[in-house]
């Protein structure tokens, strides 16, 4: 029999599925093959409604060899998991002449831990374990969720948080689950053997695709201890969200609240001095956080670096002697000094990076008005890190629907590590990580997108409008949207650029106009989310989480604002020192940092309009910059190929004939 073609193989799958070929997809499909034959690196941006998994899926399962898929989001890899992969599979399978396997891998903390569930839960301040289901009223919440996850634990095969439903919160979570520090291990856990964690790995080991997230795939690369099977070929899908998703996980925190529970979970398990110097070294810490004004720490002040010197040299003596004493006395001992151990070696582990002061590293205290103080360190850039960890000894494949910013792939390229498109290039710079590394030759191939964005869309500036402000408020902005959204009869997603401007055009509007508006952060985003699709006139206000996680096809969603162009905050330290940092190495930083941040997220906002070929509407953009400054051609370029106009009264005329068209056809 001969081995069948990739059009074939893309044909089956797509029919199994239910969708139609696209050109796009039949050549996205074709240049995975060819990077994954070649072990070679592609950077590919694919539309909306292009079909992406299966550009990727199919040429990746043909391949044969063992391949990752890393995504950002749940809804996707529930998407990869319980739809594609299935359908895909079985409509491969008589033509490949075998059965692709697949699983699905998560960080440890989202499966249900049964040694948790039966044994209990650490104390913190007695020795040894509460029974959190005993302590928890059974009428409350808190209660019946613990209660719920109880019986679930007997039915469910994965232990997988994601396959509860309803969900319950963080706070009932925890009660049942542990972080990869606070696991006894399988052979020292009475559970090991039924544990639905180390099940979900050892499921991994055997799957020839295997659907985890950004998060795990940066546990890997950054904590040198393999948590992924080893594979031939990774597929990054939303990898405009890989940087910010390992940005996250490279990122250290304390806070007073974490360094006294770690305080109170290993002072039982140590003798009198080390317990008291640990204490000492807390409370010295808490005082000076009770005083810490946000923003950057270019240097770190004296008084702070003598109370992390402290907080690290106690922590590490209260490490040696967890490591040294037992305690018969201590109900399930192992359990609660694991759970000692991982707070204290936490609290070392941070202190001692701040301690050090890498040029590398940008410390900043927080303030939280319900949190109170935390201090953060984070990387400077993570592109050494990946292009590093990332494209070596296998084939890497980056998908997404925006990739390319201004009109290239280099600003997304750069991020990640990689140097010019097609050439190789020893490379230092920001990050630091790698310096001298020779950086990965790879490609770039924009496959568009099914759509005829300028028949189906408008892009609408408003030229007319005061330029924004730092605070305070948009009166001008407000009535321009109030008399946009009329014209659109409701139908209309708000994306604002904080909750308190979106909060006060909410507050606004919903007394002037007669049209339902929901506001994030008053009902979960999927029941939002909802709300907003089942009626054609509600509208949907919110911030960042809805410029990336709409996905509303047809009438509901015809209208999509913007407030102004999301650069990051000025007095954001993170991106603040990210943009200093390339000013000093020559380079722009205004447009490699704060312009391509808000490009990204403007080229996701207006990919909320078009998400079916028979929408039609207006991307609104109420801030002049898009049209007036020097950078707004490389926003515009960023976005989809909507027709663009500045003219107030055809974009009202325009919405209104959407909005007739609609409600001719009943929508």
């Amino acid at each position: 029999m001969t081995k069948p073609s990739l059009p074939e193989l893309l044909h089956a799958a797509v029919s199994a599925v239910g969708g139609s070929e696209r050109p796009g997809q039949v050549t996205m499909a074709e240049a995975v093959a060819e990077a994954v034959d070649d072990n070679a690196h592609l950077l590919v941006q694919a539309g909306t409604g292009t079909g992406k998994s299966l550009g990727y899926l199919v040429p990746a399962l043909a391949h044969g060899e063992r391949v990752v898929v890393a995504t950002a989001t749940l809804a996707l890899q529930r998407q990869l998991v319980e739809r594609d992969l299935p359908r895909t599979v079985d409509a491969l399978h008589p033509l490949l002449r075998r059965r692709p396997d697949f699983a699905m891998l998560k960080g440890r903390s989202n499966y249900l831990c049964l040694h948790r569930l039966h044994e209990g839960v650490p104390q913190d301040d007695e020795e040894g374990l509460f029974d959190p289901f005993e302590a928890a009223a059974p009428t409350s919440k808190l209660g019946q969720d613990l209660l719920r996850m109880r019986d679930w634990a007997d039915e469910t095969e994965t232990g997988d948080r994601d396959d509860l439903t309803p969900g319950v919160s963080d706070r009932a979570w925890s009660q049942v689950s542990v972080t990869s520090r606070e696991c006894l291990g399988a052979s020292k856990c009475a559970y090991g053997a039924e544990c639905f964690a180390e099940a979900a790995r050892e499921r991994a080991k055997l799957a020839d695709v295997v659907v985890t997230n950004h998060a795990l795939l940066a546990i890997d690369a950054i904590e040198g201890a393999p948590v992924l099977p080893s594979h031939e070929v990774l597929i990054v899908d939303e990898a405009h969200e890989l940087v910010s998703r390992v940005t996250g996980v490279a990122t250290g925190e304390l806070t007073p609240g974490q360094v006294n529970r770690a305080v109170r979970r290993s002072a039982k398990l140590v003798n009198e001095k080390e317990a008291d110097a640990l204490q000492t070294a807390a409370e010295t810490f808490e005082r000076l956080m009770e005083l810490a004004l946000p923003g950057r720490l270019e240097e770190i002040p004296e008084d702070l670096g003598y109370a992390l010197m402290s907080l690290r040299d106690a922590a590490r003596d209260v490490i040696s002697a967890l490591g040294a004493t037992r305690d018969k006395s201590v109900q399930d001992e192992d359990a609660v000094r694991k759970q000692a151990l991982a707070s204290v070696e936490n609290i070392q582990a941070v202190a001692e990076r701040i301690v050090q002061g890498s040029e590398y590293d940008v410390v900043w205290y927080e303030r939280h008005d319900r949190f109170g103080a935390s201090l953060r360190v984070a990387p400077l850039s993570v592109s050494g890190l990946l292009r590093e960890k990332l494209f070596e000894d296998r084939s890497v494949v980056l998908t997404s629907a925006t990739l390319k910013l201004g009109g290239d792939f280099n600003g997304v390229a750069a991020s990640l590590g990689l140097g010019p498109e097609g050439a190789a290039s020893a490379q230092g710079g920001a990050g630091g990580e790698g310096s001298g590394i020779e950086s990965p030759v790879w490609k770039g191939l924009d496959v568009g997108s099914p759509f005829d964005y300028r028949k189906q869309g408008i892009l609408y500036v408003a030229k007319h409008l005061a330029q924004p402000g730092r605070e305070g408020s948009r009166g001008d902005m407000i009535d321009e949207l109030a008399e946009l959204m009329e014209a659109a009869g409701g139908r209309t997603l708000g994306l604002f650029s904080s909750m308190r401007a979106a909060q006060a055009a909410a507050e606004e509007l919903r007394g002037r106009l007669d049209v339902p508006i929901l506001l994030q952060g008053e009902e979960t985003l999927g029941e939002l989310i909802r709300g907003f699709a089942a009626d054609a006139r509600t509208c949907l206000f919110g911030t960042l989480s809805l410029w990336q996680g709409v996905d509303v096809p047809g009438a509901s969603c015809q209208l999509v604002v913007m407030d102004r162009i999301p650069f990051p905050r000025p007095d954001d330290p993170l991106m603040s020192a990210r943009q200093k940092s390339v000013e000093e190495g020559g380079g722009n930083g205004f447009m490699a940092v704060a312009a391509t941040h808000a490009a990204l997220l403007m080229a996701q906002g207006a990919g909320r309009l078009v998400r079916a070929t028979g929408d039609r509407g207006v991307v609104a953009v109420l801030d002049p910059r898009l049209e007036r400054a020097r950078y707004g051609g490389f926003l515009r370029a960023s976005m989809p190929d909507f027709w663009y106009t500045t003219d107030r009264n055809q974009v009202r005329r325009s919405l209104a004939a959407i909005d007739a068209a609609a409600r001719a056809e009943g929508r």
